[in-house]
């Protein structure tokens, strides 16, 4: 018992904070450094290092025949990734899929999800292989270009970082969240990239804003639109951070008879085709969008989304402008160009930093394949020299072997050798005694000794090295070039606004319409602009009759005014059908239960009303301020105790005078300038009384002069032209109404 308590290791008394943090910051690192964040140099993970290297010792070509990819995740978390088998599956999907990455490293046979953001088959149904691009990504792995690590139980080995060519950091992207920090890096066009680096292989001293001649932003797979300004792109790329707008390609197809569709053929990166279609139906079935009538998803390989307008009068810009505000058709792509640098360190670098530390990892590949193949040129050579000392030699050396125990030792010391000369010597078959091989051994010698010079040039030549990495990159150029289907560049750079905020009259149709509103409260809305004398104008229930009847507009905003001073607001295209008797208002908007309506009006583009309550007092204020956002309506007048609001009347653009009337039949005239504009409020006092309020308020034009009806059948009116008898300041009591002026003391 007391050897087994010896064996315990001594406990230490540590504060928890100080052991939580230290273990929270081996587990930080380890998400950094071995999870989440890509390495600069050849832009991948280590899953999706550990995928590729597996799959190239299982020798799956692109001229290979493929496997299954259960093999492939099975090989990878035996030996290399110990992880879970559904995570390193998802992770070699994506690196197949055609709509996630540019230049797909892994070949797929079978189903590998799709762009409507629908799941692959399981691993035991699919089947791969590695592409060109991860040949090229790999190439040089067995020439001594980079350091080889244990896996995690020791029994193999596996690549620290990939030696390739191939700028996969910047070409596909990637994306990653660790603990405190996190990447984002889009697809790139490969020749852009490659031109850009070729151009700082020349002008190491370039500035960031130089390359912006060669890159022009990002190429996702799926093309798209890029809306930024050339500014904007550029200073994300000078600082590592930013983002970009990318919105759906799209174009008008002309239906005939002056009818069109939208049709959408490429949508914004990493937006499921599904998910944005279900947001456009729902805008539709919600009445958000009223200008769009439907949605059609006709795409099969190539997306097709059809969009049909509500009328052909909606202009297609509106259309897709409002589109591009509500839904995923505009989305910003990050950039967040977190890496690991060569010392395995997180930092943002901005383009050039990017393609700089690039470059010097593929300056390190070509020295370190130039000194490996410089090694094996002398292995050779060495060889080589024993074979000729063999053949100058030859009965010498077949009696040594004959006649000596240890033919090894003699022919050292007789001829000169090394070990593995002579070792070499005795292993050579008998069909190699031959004239010829002497030949072929100093033309090998020969050629061989003239490349181990000129490498051993280029290793000690920065200018040669240069040279060399130029004309190796223009060769991957050439293969990825914009000139093949996989080169081309798929995303569209072209400036636009930010997609503006379009007001609702824009998106519905304008159609004339008369609104009625009985003496209840019932309120509809027919199609045209009818008179009194329509029988189906005038049809009212029961005991009801009209009370408010004008001429608008389907894109109007009707202005209901209660007698409280609150104002309620309608849209014009909202209201019901002329058909019935309509609907209550009080349903439509929430009347405060002591007041009563106060009038109906349309709420004209930079039309003025007139205000004023019952005690007589008012101002003027702009229709457009009076209306609300929110079914309880807006305050606009605070009318006093016992009093009411009792006139809202629309302001003529000529009005110049507002004639004001009381209850006791006196009447005044004064400038319209002396009335203020106000938002909110009381007013002013416009007539004085001793008794009795304000009967009735207008504005007018005082050259016109004061028209009324006269009543009655005949249909005349009599007009006071002289008003300068009743014209005063503001305030005034006034004096009588003009002779024969209404009873009931209305305008």
């Amino acid at each position: 018992m007391s050897d087994a308590v010896n064996d315990i290791d001594p406990i230490e008394n540590t504060p928890f904070d100080k052991a939580l943090s230290q273990r929270y910051l081996v587990y930080a690192l380890s998400t950094i450094t071995a999870r989440s964040l890509p390495d600069v140099r050849d832009g991948l993970k280590p899953v999706h290092r550990r995928l590729l290297w597996a799959m190239r010792l299982l020798r799956l070509d692109p001229a290979a025949g493929y496997k299954k990819c259960a093999r492939v995740v099975g090989d990878v978390i035996g030996k290399y990734h110990p992880h879970g088998d559904q995570s390193v599956y998802d992770a070699m999907v994506r690196l197949a899929q055609t709509f996630s990455l540019r230049y797909p490293l892994v070949d797929g046979q079978g189903n590998f999800g799709n762009v409507d953001g629908d799941n692959a088959a399981a691993m035991r149904y699919t089947e791969a292989r590695l592409t060109q691009a991860a040949n090229d990504l790999m190439a040089g792995l067995d020439e001594g270009t980079v350091d080889y690590r244990p896996t995690y139980n020791g029994e193999e080995e596996e690549p620290e970082v990939f030696p390739g060519l191939f700028p996969n950091l910047l070409a596909n992207g990637a994306s990653g969240i660790a603990v405190g920090m996190a990447t984002s890096i889009p697809p790139h066009n490969l020749a852009e990239i490659i031109e850009a680096a070729i151009h700082l292989i020349d002008n190491p001293q370039a500035e960031p804003s130089a390359l912006m001649d060669f890159v022009s932003g990002p190429d996702v797979p799926t093309g798209g639109v890029i809306v930024d300004s050339a500014e904007a792109i550029a200073l994300a790329y000078r600082t590592g951070r930013g983002a970009f707008r990318v919105r759906a390609r799209w174009a008008t197809e002309d239906q005939g008879r002056g009818t069109w569709n939208a049709v959408i053929t490429e949508i914004p990166f990493q937006v499921p085709k599904s998910k944005l279609i279900e947001q456009i139906a729902a805008l539709i079935s919600d009445k958000k969008l009223p200008i769009l009538a439907d949605i059609r998803d006709e795409s099969d390989e190539q997306i097709r989304i059809v969009l049909e307008p509500r009328s052909r009068t909606v202009e297609p810009a509106l259309l897709m402008e409002s589109l591009f505000r509500l839904t995923d058709l505009e989305v910003r792509i990050p950039l967040n160009m977190n890496v690991l640098d060569a010392d395995r360190t997180p930092r943002v670098m901005g383009l050039k930093e990017v393609l700089s530390a690039w470059l010097a990892h593929q300056f390190e590949v070509l020295v370190r394949r130039s000194q490996h193949r410089i090694a094996k040129i002398e292995d050779r050579v060495e060889l080589l020299v024993g074979y000729l000392a063999a053949y100058l030699n030859l009965d010498r050396v077949i009696q040594i072997i004959r006649e000596e125990d240890d033919p090894k030792a003699v022919m050292i010391a007789e001829f000169e050798l090394s070990d593995r000369q002579a070792e070499a010597i005795l292993n050579m078959r008998l069909r190699s005694l031959r004239k010829l091989e002497e030949m072929q051994i100093r033309g090998e010698r020969e050629t061989l000794e003239k490349e181990r010079d000129q490498l051993i040039k280029l290793v000690g030549s920065p200018a040669l090295q240069r040279k060399r990495l130029q004309k190796d990159l223009t060769a991957l150029r050439d293969r990825y070039g914009p000139d093949t289907e996989l080169g081309r560049r798929r995303t569209l750079i072209e400036e636009a606004a930010p997609a503006r905020e379009i007001p609702l009259e824009a998106m519905i149709e304008r159609e004339p319409i008369t609104v009625i509103m009985s003496q209840r409260g019932w309120i509809r809305a027919m199609k045209g602009h009818v008179d009194l004398s329509n029988p189906d104008a005038m049809k009212f229930k029961e005991g009801d009759g009209p009370r408010f009847f004008f001429h608008a507009q389907t894109t109007d905003k009707i202005l209901l005014a209660s007698t409280t001073g609150r104002f309620y607001t309608l849209g014009a295209d909202k209201l019901p059908g002329g058909r019935g008797f309509g609907e209550p208002v009080r349903l439509m908007v929430d009347i405060e239960g002591e007041g009563d309506i106060a009038a109906l009006v349309p709420a004209a583009p930079g039309a003025k009303l007139l205000l004023a309550s019952s005690d007589g007092r008012g101002f003027l204020t702009a229709a457009a301020g009076a209306i609300a956002e929110t079914r309880k309506g807006k305050q606009v007048v605070n009318v006093r105790t016992g009093a009411r609001l009792a006139i809202v009347r629309p302001v003529g653009p000529e009005d110049d005078y507002v004639a004001v009337i009381g209850e006791n039949r006196k009447m005044v005239v004064f400038p319209i300038a002396e009335l203020p504009e106000m938002g909110r409020g009381q007013g002013v006092q416009l007539q004085r009384y001793r008794d009795g309020g304000l009967s009735d308020a207008r504005t007018l034009r005082f050259a016109d002069g004061l028209s009324w009806s006269m009543g009655g059948s005949s249909g005349r009116n009599r007009t006071e032209a002289d008003l300068s008898a009743w014209r005063t300041a503001r305030g005034a009591g006034g004096r009588m109404a003009p002779n024969g002026f209404p009873r009931d003391n209305r305008f």
